[in-house]
Formats: structure tokens, C-alpha cells, sequence
């Protein structure tokens, strides 16, 4: 009997991804739950998980392959014989469940069966690798229960890792730097009462023979020893070979953090051919020496994706105008502290811009529209995206049926969403879904600019700095505080007359305020 294995759901408007790296081949032992693949789509890497234990048949999506939602990927044939061993395994990431029967006599002898793994812990929703950036242990060193082991950074927060037992840390299989995913081995322990002679295995004589087992097999079979599938695709697309590369993993099984550090290091531009890039000079070496490489996040790298996907797809325009603040300045002065007072929230500008939108959006509605192949897919309501900087890169949680929401509602859901934001914890469901946003660069003092698309919304309002101008009002100058607005709408569904009508009504209905409560 056999269990198929298939694409999970990948999101809100995801509908394919492609196979990135398989964990495991034909004939290895899995256990439940255990990761099988990574896929990845335009937003998320998504990790295919085995639905039962037993033994991995037949791949039928291979690496690179593009696949839907729900297609067959693999199957498992189920089997008591290949579930427990794949329970056995000592490491998850191990492709093979017959590689370590040496290494599982040393830990058995050693630890007297009492080994305990330490684990990566939930990093929370939607985040799945992180680095291990501190190991305040080594190996050797004994631990109380729920002493800090080490120090996990993702994309989004920092996450203490706690020792699950008393005992001794016998092995550290992810180092400083090295990319983890959740769920994944960090470090093994010795139990309480055997914990001493895990980290003393050579004092006894089949003891002795253990940590020389590995070595051996490795001198013996060579190439026996499998490196993890996504470094050796790695190694091909960098033009490295093996001996290129110092691996880190069991048995000196080649990872593709080791890869990344190899690469990093210069290892692929010493083992190209000279003449593919011409000398440096001396200038050029001082300076090279002087930078700082760092690799961009998850978050970021997904920000810059979207972000040039956007460029690339819509025909975005970008048309502006200017609204006196005067008005809605003088009636939050007049109400903020009676609004604070009854509702417990702070009365800001937010709400007026985005009551002012839903406004305007109703009357433009092709501005809070997709388009979806050939269709255009118009919305009978208004999921407004506010746009937030953070630490880790610009997010846009998304406010659900702001047209049906109050000044005090709205500005307790943007204060909520922005917490959340600053915090690292916004999941992917709160920024999906948006039919409009808006960004403020005010905050940081921009005076103009040309907000970028937030696909596939067709439209979003830039907001920027209050800043005092004289204007002429009833033939006379005055000062007024002015903010220019800029609206970036996709051409090939918003012409000119409803971008520049829908900015319009923006203006109007900020410089009478009024007009929101009559619905002019």
C-alpha cells in the first residue's frame, strides 16, 4: 500500500511553485512528518512534510520541476520495517537510513541509549529557517534543564533555544552561521546519568573504536558518504567541486551552508579559469577589503522580488497633487483628547486619509480592482493595506472591511497591525489580501515620491511630510501647512480621468472633512 504525497496549499493567490530541493531519494526510510522537499513560490518557501512512514518510492516531480496546487509529488510505501527505522535515524536530514549503523553503535556505547536531541523550536507562523547566531555551550559542558543552549535569529525575531533535559552536550551539528529549519537537529545530549561517558568515549575499548568509525568509512568508501542535495546543487550552479569545499556535516557530509562559506570566501573565483576575470588592483583590493558582505534575509529578499515583479508586470503611472491640512489639523486638535478619552486610542491622520479613500474608491472603483488574466476582477469592498517600515524591511498589514469601520476602529487596528509589525509577529495571512495601500514616507520626512505597485492591487496613495507653504487663499497669501499626495495606479486598467478624479476627491474630502459625514 502506498501513500501519495502532493502540493500543499501555498497561499493566497499562489497557484504553482517550483521543486527546489528533495531530502530524500527512492528507498529511503522517512518517518511522519518528517521533511521530505522544499518548494518554493513567488512569496514563500513552503516544506513538504511526509504524510505517513515508510519508505520513499517513486519522485515524480523532480528538482526544478514547476508544480500546481495538489500535484502528485511522490509516493511512500508504507511499512512498519521502514517506519521505525526512519524513526531511528539519528539525523533527520540524513538521505540515507543505512549509512550510520557505525555511528549508532558509538552513541549507544557512549550514552548507554540515553542520547536526547535538541531541537529547533516553532519560530512562529510563516517563518521556517533561522541562524544559529550564539551557542553559549560547548561540546563537553554540562547543562541544567531549560538552560540557555544558544541563540536562534530569523527574518522577524530572535528565539532562545532551552536545553530540553539535564545532561551533557555530546555533539553541536549546527554551528555558528549555519542555516536551520524548524523542526530540524541543532545538538545531541547525554543523558543525566550518562552524560560523562558520552563525552569521554575513548576510555573504554569499544569506545575507542567509535569515533575512528567514522573516519574510516569515510577513507573506505569515499563517495559513499552523500552530501545534502540542495549543496550539491549549489556546487554545480558556483562551479565547485568536492575538494572545493570543507564539509561540516556527519561523516564530512558537504551542507549548503558550506557551500555559501566556500563561496563567500573566494573559493569560486579562485577555482575559475584565469582569464574569466581580469586582475584586481591594488586600489580595487584595498577597498574589497574594507567591505562587508551580508546575505539578505528571507523578508528582504521576497520585498525585492515583489517589489521588481511589479515593475515588470503593471504600466505603472503615478499622477499627483496637493491637500491644505488645515482643516483636518484643526479638527483633531479640537477632538483628540475626548477621542483619546472615550476610545482609549490616539486620534491621527490615518483614519482621515483612509475614510477619504474609501470614499474616493467608491466612486473610481476600477482603483481598488485586479486584473486576473483577461478578466478585471472589481471588489465590492475595501481591504486597505497600511504600508510599515521595520527593522527587518517594509511590510503592508492589511485592515479587513475598512469601509465599514469607524475612526476609533480604524485607529485601533492600525495601531494593533503596527505593533504587531514592529514586533516581528504579523503572520502572512494579516498582509495578504489587500485591494489598496497606503504609505506613508512623511514619517521619515519625504517631501515627494513614486510609491511602487503592491501587487496585484492596481492602485496606492503615498502620503509625505506637512510641511508650511505660502498659498494664495481669496486672492490673498497665506501660510497653509500642504501635503503633496502621489497616487501610482496600473495603466492597463486605470486611466488618466479616474486617477486623476480619484486624487481629486482624496483633496476634497480632506479639506472639508465634512463632506466624509454627508457622503459628498
Amino acid at each position: 500500500m502506498s501513500t501519495e504525497v502532493r502540493v500543499p496549499t501555498l497561499g493566497e493567490s499562489v497557484t504553482e511553485a517550483t521543486v527546489a530541493t528533495w531530502f530524500k531519494k527512492p528507498g529511503d526510510a522517512v518517518a511522519a512528518d518528517e521533511m521530505l522537499c522544499e518548494l518554493e513560490t513567488d512569496k514563500v518557501t513552503v516544506e513538504v512534510p511526509a504524510p505517513a512512514a515508510g519508505v520513499m518510492g517513486e519522485i515524480v516531480a523532480a528538482e526544478g520541476d514547476t508544480v500546481g496546487v495538489d500535484a502528485l509529488l511522490a509516493t511512500i510505501s508504507e511499512g512498519g520495517e521502514g517506519a521505525a527505522q526512519a524513526k531511528d535515524e539519528p539525523k533527520p536530514e540524513e538521505p540515507k537510513a543505512d549509512e550510520a549503523p557505525a555511528e549508532a553503535l558509538a552513541e549507544s556505547s557512549g550514552g548507554s541509549g540515553e542520547s536526547v536531541d535538541v531541537m529547533v523550536p516553532t519560530l512562529g507562523e510563516s517563518v521556517t529557517e533561522a541562524t544559529v547566531a550564539t551557542w553559549f555551550k560547548k561540546v563537553g559542558d554540562s547543562v541544567e534543564a531549560d538552560e540557555m543552549l544558544c541563540e536562534l535569529e530569523t527574518d522577524k525575531v530572535s528565539v532562545e533555544v532551552p536545553a530540553p533535559s539535564a545532561g551533557t552536550i555530546t555533539e553541536i551539528l549546527a554551528e555558528e552561521g549555519a542555516t536551520v529549519e524548524a523542526g530540524g537537529k541543532l545538538a545531541v545530549m547525554g543523558g543525566a546519568s550518562g552524560g560523562a561517558g558520552v563525552s569521554k568515549p575513548a576510555e573504554g575499548g569499544k569506545d575507542e573504536a567509535a569515533p575512528k568509525a567514522p573516519d574510516a568509512a569515510t577513507a573506505a568508501k569515499g563517495a559513499d558518504v552523500e552530501n545534502a542535495p540542495s549543496a550539491n546543487k549549489m556546487m554545480a550552479e558556483k562551479g565547485l567541486s568536492e575538494s572545493d569545499v570543507k564539509g561540516t556535516g556527519k561523516d564530512g557530509r558537504i551542507m549548503k551552508e558550506d557551500v555559501m562559506k566556500a563561496v563567500q570566501a573566494g573559493v569560486s573565483a579562485a577555482s575559475a579559469p584565469a582569464p574569466s576575470a581580469p586582475p584586481r588592483g591594488p586600489v580595487a583590493a584595498e577597498d574589497e577589503a574594507r567591505e562587508e558582505r551580508v546575505k539578505m534575509t528571507r523578508l528582504r529578499q521576497t520585498i525585492a522580488r515583489r517589489l521588481k515583479d511589479a515593475q515588470n508586470t503593471a504600466a505603472i503611472l503615478t499622477t499627483y497633487n496637493e491637500v491644505d491640512m488645515t482643516e483636518v489639523m484643526a479638527l483633531r486638535n479640537e477632538y483628540k483628547d475626548l477621542f483619546l478619552k472615550k476610545h482609549g486610542v490616539k486620534l491621527g491622520f490615518m483614519s482621515f486619509f483612509t475614510k477619504a479613500c474609501v470614499h474616493a474608491l467608491g466612486e473610481v472603483p476600477e482603483v481598488n480592482a485586479e486584473i486576473d488574466g483577461t478578466d478585471i476582477v472589481y471588489k465590492n469592498f475595501v481591504h486597505m493595506g497600511i504600508a510599515a517600515g521595520t527593522p527587518q524591511g517594509l511590510v503592508v498589514p492589511v485592515i479587513r472591511n475598512a469601509d465599514a469601520m469607524s475612526f476609533a476602529e480604524i485607529e485601533k487596528a492600525i495601531a494593533e497591525k503596527g505593533a504587531r509589525a514592529r514586533d516581528g509577529k504579523l503572520s502572512m495571512a494579516e498582509m495578504q489580501g489587500g485591494t489598496f495601500t497606503i504609505s506613508n514616507g512623511g514619517v521619515y520626512g519625504s517631501l515627494m515620491s513614486s510609491p511602487i505597485l503592491n501587487p496585484p492591487q492596481s492602485g496606492i496613495l503615498g502620503m509625505h511630510k506637512i510641511q508650511d507653504r505660502p498659498m494664495v487663499v481669496g486672492g490673498e497669501i497665506k501660510i497653509r501647512p500642504m501635503m503633496y499626495l502621489a497616487l501610482s495606479y496600473d495603466h492597463r486598467i486605470v486611466d488618466g480621468k479616474g486617477a486623476v478624479t480619484f486624487l481629486v476627491r482624496v483633496k476634497e474630502a480632506l479639506e472639508d472633512p465634512r463632506r466624509l459625514l454627508m457622503d459628498l
